[in-house]
């Protein structure tokens, strides 16, 4: 049996934003850009692997969510306390965190080699999702 991941869905709450950290800054393709009703979905990706995506959608819309727990939702990422996390892995990893952190990216964690065996860094993407960077061997 072969699984693969297809697709990952972070929340974001600007879209231009969001293409600048993870088109212009990360260097992931576009993949499709879909509006309707005011909102944005963007669908992005490593150009060199068509079959992963992640989704960039707008927070808090699912028909099941009340007005105020649409509200806590959107406090929450003002905050910077609701988001996803994503983790990344790179042969230059050093090189990711200079491109990121010199586009302005908000650094959470400089590269540094962990007890669990991982050298890696992380960042906050422009809604406060945790991206976190592992240097591959």
């Amino acid at each position: 049996m072969d699984i693969t991941i297809a697709y990952t869905f972070l929340p974001q709450t600007d879209p231009d934003a969001a293409l600048e950290f993870y088109r212009d800054a990360l260097g992931f393709e576009v993949r499709n850009d879909v509006g309707y009703s005011g909102m944005r979905w963007l669908t992005v990706g490593p150009p060199n692997q068509p079959q992963t995506a992640v989704v960039l959608h707008p927070p808090a819309v699912d028909p099941g969510i009340t007005e105020q727990e649409r509200e806590t939702i959107l406090d929450l990422i003002a905050k910077g306390t609701y988001g996803a996390a994503l983790t990344l892995a790179t042969d230059d990893l050093q090189g990711v965190f200079d491109k990121l952190q010199a586009a302005g990216a908000e650094v959470i964690q400089e590269p540094m080699d962990q007890p669990y065996g991982v050298r890696d860094c992380a960042f906050r993407d422009p809604t406060g999702n945790l991206l976190r960077i592992n240097q591959t061997p």
